[in-house]
């Protein structure tokens, strides 16, 4: 079984359709490709400023540690730690990423993969949108005003989806 957490971004569209598309769905759980290779692991997350951050820590921690003179198989092990961190934690990071920025967190879904979490999940939250929100519709719920077109990545240039 797999667990996601749902978000919704900040300014979501009025139409449940258009805020179902933009829903993200961010996987709990250890990320192998971050354990092995951090910067690859984050930036496949959309995690291009904690990429950089990375490698100027990396930098700065391999320098540490070679002024102390400790042995490469120390410097590795230290290093291997961190990564076996960064798999667990990656997803925390995201979701950490996803709030600072105004994302709302509207729940947590279960299931044997991504589409059954998603099936799960919409099963449930469709029925109880309104079909247009009340706050955006014009008089007598006749028009909606325009609304801004959506961009396609929200931690551009690095995004992924699910």
């Amino acid at each position: 079984m797999v667990t996601y957490t749902v978000h919704e971004p900040p300014h979501a569209g009025s139409d449940r359709v258009d805020r179902g598309v933009d829903l993200e769905f961010v996987k709990d759980g250890f990320s192998w490709l971050t354990a092995i290779c951090p910067p690859l692991g984050l930036l496949a997350n959309g995690l291009w400023l904690f990429t950089i951050a990375y490698l100027v820590g990396a930098v700065l921690l391999a320098w540490a540690l070679a002024a102390l003179k400790l042995g490469p198989q120390m410097t590795g092990f230290v290093f291997l730690l961190i990564n076996i961190y960064l798999g667990f934690e990656v997803s925390t990071l995201k979701r950490w990423m996803l709030e600072r920025t105004g994302w709302q967190a509207l729940g947590v879904v279960t299931g044997k993969s991504i589409a059954e979490c998603e099936r799960r999940f919409f099963e449930s939250w469709l029925p109880v949108q309104p079909i247009i929100a009340a706050e955006t519709a014009g008089p007598m719920g006749t028009s909606v005003p325009p609304v801004a077109p959506r961009r396609g990545s929200r931690f551009w240039p690095f995004s992924a989806r699910h």
